[in-house]
């Protein structure tokens, strides 16, 4: 029974000198960061309150530990905890960029899958009906594969001018699928092709176009890709004259897709916006801000 009370009697002291520890280490903690006008402060403070109760001992211990820790440790332990500190902001933002790039991989991996099948399909009929044009729809399957797939392995690199040859290259196969049902203009000023720009989107909203646009529609329509600069605002649209499109409708997986990504990369200095053109149609407008040339 006496053992047992010795252990606890040892175990409170142990707990008891790991707090008064804590207490110790947080103390001399503050007092390396704190700033000489507060530490003076807390001095005067300090004698005003024990000066009272007629026991100034404790005030007296206090500015000269304070004051000791102050000039002897205090720039060095600062300097370790501003090092610290940094470094836990270097991890936090290290973990955020890897959270981000999974996150863009994944969205940018939402791609599809029809097409290719659909465009794989129609080479196999085509090559019992007209061979020279399943030949062509080969070329430029391959072609968009050559340039999608690297796209949507990595986030880097992407500029305006890759996701127009991507989009050429889609855009072709489509027309061999809908034949005279599809026409296509480019109104993009060449000193644009250098702009960043991010993959896959100039992409998605083509399809997009094209699937609830113009597909449904007997005869047809004609896309239009335009790109323009206003007040370092490069706007990117993709416009139909299809059957048109419901505003108060909620966004698609690939709009959505894309406003997702956009804030990822940009925060609110980019957007996506949707409009029907008084003629009939849509438009879906990227608006991202301008750099003259990757890396800029």
């Amino acid at each position: 029974m006496q053992a047992s009370q010795i252990n606890r009697a040892l175990d409170l002291m142990r707990e008891t000198f790991a707090e008064v520890s804590k207490l110790w280490w947080a103390f001399f903690d503050w007092v390396a960061v704190v700033d000489w006008r507060k530490l003076a402060v807390t001095w005067l403070l300090a004698f005003v309150f024990f000066g009272m109760v007629n026991t100034p001992e404790p005030a007296v211990w206090y500015l000269f530990i304070s004051f000791g820790i102050k000039v002897l440790a205090g720039g060095k332990r600062r300097a370790e905890l501003v090092a610290k500190d940094a470094t836990l902001k270097a991890e936090v933002a290290t973990l955020e960029r890897r959270l981000t790039e999974a996150q863009m991989a994944a969205l940018q991996a939402q791609v599809e899958p029809h097409f290719l099948f659909n465009t794989l399909a129609l080479i196999g009929r085509l090559i019992e009906t007209d061979p020279p044009e399943a030949a062509k729809v080969h070329a430029h399957l391959i072609s968009y594969l050559r340039s999608s797939l690297p796209q949507m392995r990595s986030s880097g690199g992407a500029t305006l001018g890759k996701q127009l040859e991507l989009s050429r290259a889609y855009l072709a196969i489509m027309q061999a699928r809908m034949k005279e049902r599809l026409a296509v203009r480019f109104e993009v000023p060449d000193f644009l092709g250098s702009a960043p720009f991010p993959p896959m989107m100039l992409q998605t909203l083509i399809e997009n176009a094209i699937k609830h646009g113009l597909e449904p529609k007997i005869e047809g329509g004609t896309i239009t890709v335009r790109a323009r600069v206003e007040v370092a605002t490069l706007i990117v649209d993709v416009c139909d004259d299809g059957i048109g499109i419901d505003l108060h409708a909620d966004d698609g997986v690939g709009l959505a897709n894309i406003r997702e990504r956009l804030q990822l990369l940009y925060g609110n200095q980019a957007e996506l916006v949707i409009e029907a053109p008084p003629g009939g149609g849509a438009c879906a407008s990227v608006r991202i801000p301008y750099k003259m040339m990757e890396g800029a």
